[in-house]
């Protein structure tokens, strides 16, 4: 398959995806949205594939939501807009519910929509100086579509924290909060990738499937899909309101939105 905002390599039973939009900080748009869930249900329906790496070319794993593509989403009518989010809402639905485990390795950061990425996936890997922000309620917004996964991972008390205030946080912390899975410098993270491909490929492929579904089942998490839905209306209708046009066009223009004390 033939991709322009991902590059993917196949090495034996492992893939590796690569978010190739470095000039943006690997920034989430339509195009990428798009080759992404087609690349993991790719990847995820092929036999010879065991386990399937996720990590960020240049100097940032994510970046989030393209500033520019959720502008002018937030411009289109409701419908369209909520089209869009629902397929926001289906990728990460296909990292989590994939078959295969999913590694990711994050470096730089791993903004906003970024962090649906990581939290959907089965282990996350973290070089040191990595920062995370769940950045969406300075731009008039909500972590909508990613929310149902970062709760899994990390608990309600800590998405109150991370989530209402929007702040920074360490690759250190993301690790007490359970987004991440191992910190360490990057020749530590690489080992610690090839640890848990070894072991991957040493388990039983069918007993990996459905050890990921029995997980679900058995600790009773398994979300409605009702749920997705509701996020996907949410972000939809933030998208289009006076404050998601204001947090996103102060963005642009370098400026307060006008809700900050001036």
């Amino acid at each position: 398959m033939d991709f322009t905002t991902i590059q993917i390599g196949i090495e034996k039973n492992v893939a590796r995806i690569a978010l190739n939009r470095p000039d943006v900080r690997n920034a989430l748009n339509e195009k990428m949205i798009t080759e992404l869930t087609e690349a993991v249900e790719w990847l995820d329906c092929r036999d010879d594939i065991r386990v399937i790496e996720i990590c960020g070319n240049g100097k940032t794993f994510c970046a989030g939501a393209d500033i520019q593509y959720m502008k002018r989403i937030g411009e289109y009518d409701y419908d369209r807009n909520l089209d869009d989010a629902r397929r926001l809402s289906s990728l990460f639905q296909k990292i989590y519910y994939c078959k295969k485990p999913i590694i990711s390795m994050v470096h730089g950061a791993v903004i906003g929509g970024g962090n649906g990425i990581t939290a959907a996936s089965d282990i996350v890997l973290a070089v040191r100086d990595t920062r995370f922000a769940f950045s969406e309620v300075r731009l008039g917004i909500t972590p909508a579509t990613i929310s149902p996964f970062v709760l899994r991972r990390c608990g309600v008390a800590t998405a109150r924290d991370l989530m209402l205030s929007g702040r920074i946080f360490s690759a250190d912390e993301a690790l007490r909060y359970g987004l991440v899975t191992f910190v360490g410098d990057l020749n530590e993270v690489n080992e610690r990738m090839d640890f848990y491909i070894k072991h991957f490929l040493e388990a039983s492929p069918q007993a990996l499937r459905d050890c990921k579904y029995l997980i679900e089942k058995v600790n009773g998490t398994d979300t409605d899909m009702s749920a997705f839905e509701e996020t996907a209306v949410i972000i939809a209708r933030e998208r289009m309101s006076d404050d998601g046009q204001e947090g996103l066009t102060s963005f642009l223009e370098k400026r307060k939105p006008y809700w900050c004390p001036q």
